[in-house]
């Protein structure tokens, strides 16, 4: 792209202080002609390019003038100035500071390419938050953001799947999105690394105590392991049904731990074949009775059973209402 030339034949002048139209053309693969036009249209946008006649002339730019921008492609700019997630941002305190970054950036940028970037905020849009309105609360969240800058230990109160709730000191390492529920990050003193919801912090205290981060942790990393870990830790409870195809759409978008292994094939009455796993047999049984007469179990032949007695006991259940 021309955009991408231009910014290189900046930086190579900034750097190499003269260069030939050959040496320009060579380097940036295109003809001595083309550099002639794009010094033109730099020239033309206020860059102060000139050329040096002579045996040792070439062309560079003014003494003493260096553009802001270091090496980077116009679509690496795109890159930078995609919009974030609002909600993200909202929760770490950084929406205006984001901002003001970003208008920084395109001050700093070269006209010529200063409208092209700002419309890369009308293009591209980041919108993590669910279709309902998020109900977690998150009343710790300050405490845990500025733990992790101030490498100092944490009392929590923190309640399990259970609902228990216990108490536990930890070295905090970092915070991670996913989806829209934010993740905390933490070691023990066994120097175990663990993930806690921060919705279920009930509480969070620093103490005086410091610790020492581990210089060799990559947070992107490790959660990256932790989350491939705990899918493949999943228990898988395999269910084989039949569904009526007009539900098959509808089978792609649910936010149950279901997952569709494989859809097999359509019989006479117009049945589909489906292939499910779940987590436990107790989602199985609720996700499917929620369908109720348009999927029905085929294996396991007990749960096709189970399915049958609870239906029987809401039939009862609203007769005797």
């Amino acid at each position: 792209m021309r955009g991408d030339r231009l910014l290189s034949i900046l930086l190579l002048l900034q750097s190499q202080g003269q260069m030939t139209a050959k040496e320009l053309s060579e380097r940036l693969e295109v003809s001595e002609r083309t550099i002639h036009r794009d010094m033109e249209a730099l020239s033309g946008t206020g860059i102060p390019v000139f050329a040096e006649r002579g045996k040792n002339g070439g062309w560079s730019l003014l003494e003493g003038y260096r553009t802001n921008l270091t090496g980077l492609k116009e679509s690496e700019i795109r890159t930078l100035l995609v919009s974030p997630s609002t909600q993200l941002l909202d929760d770490l305190g950084m929406t205006s500071t984001s901002e003001e970054a970003r208008n920084k950036l395109i001050a700093s940028l070269p006209s010529i390419y200063r409208e092209n970037a700002k419309d890369v905020w009308n293009r591209i849009h980041i919108d993590t938050s669910a279709w309902r309105k998020r109900n977690e609360k998150m009343e710790t969240f300050e405490v845990l953001k500025n733990s992790i800058w101030n490498e100092n230990k944490l009392k929590i109160d923190y309640e399990r799947a259970d609902g228990e709730t216990n108490e536990r000191i930890v070295n905090p390492l970092g915070l991670v999105a996913k989806g829209n529920r934010w993740y905390f990050i933490a070691a023990k003193d066994s120097d175990e690394i663990r993930n806690y919801r921060v919705s279920r912090i009930k509480s969070a205290e620093p103490i005086s105590e410091t610790f020492e981060r581990p210089k060799d942790f990559n947070l992107a990393g490790y959660w990256r392991s932790s989350t491939k870990a705990f899918i493949e830790n999943l228990p898988k409870y395999e269910v084989l049904v039949e569904a009526a195809s007009s539900i098959l759409p509808r089978l792609q978008f649910t936010d149950r731990f279901v997952q569709i292994e494989e859809v097999l094939n359509k019989n006479q009455e117009g049945w589909i074949t489906v292939k499910l796993f779940f987590n436990t047999e107790d989602e199985a049984k609720g996700y499917i009775l929620g369908f109720a007469n348009q999927m029905k179990v085929i294996q396991p032949k007990e749960l096709h059973n189970k399915i049958l007695k609870m239906a029987e006991a809401t039939v009862s259940f609203y007769n005797l209402t």
